[in-house]
């Protein structure tokens, strides 16, 4: 089965497994989920992640979740740029989640990383999705 939208279908399955509460996700990998992956944990949304690699089959990641007192940490996770609709941005108009809360996720030519480290590199690129 071919996916249209693997980092929609990976945002789906973060917000399922924590609707759900479950300690762990699994889906399939790739070097653009894991490097999301890793934004997430360096800001403090998940514990952890690790490529589990299948001889033959494709690799999967998986990641545990971070919960706080019973509640989820990633309170909303949602998609912005679309496979349609790509939304770009300037760093300096970079926008500011939840009053500076919650973090977006932005591909940009120096890699995937939060709206933060953006603005402190002045560089701008695609907005992936928005956590908080």
């Amino acid at each position: 089965m071919s996916l249209s939208d693997p980092i929609g279908d990976m945002i789906a399955r973060l917000k399922n497994a924590q609707m759900r509460n479950h300690k762990k996700v699994v889906l399939p990998s790739s070097k653009f989920k894991a490097k999301i992956a890793d934004v997430l944990k360096s800001e403090g949304f998940i514990i952890d992640y690790k490529i589990n690699e299948k001889d033959g089959n494709k690799a999967s990641l998986e990641i545990n979740l971070k919960y706080n007192s019973g509640s989820p940490v990633i309170s909303v996770i949602e998609r912005v740029s679309k496979p349609g609709r790509r939304i770009f941005s300037s760093a300096e108009s970079l926008p500011k989640i939840n009053n500076g809360l919650g973090i977006a996720i932005i591909s940009t030519p120096k890699g995937v990383m939060s709206d933060m480290n953006a603005r402190k590199q002045k560089v701008g690129g695609e907005i992936i999705c928005k956590v908080f």
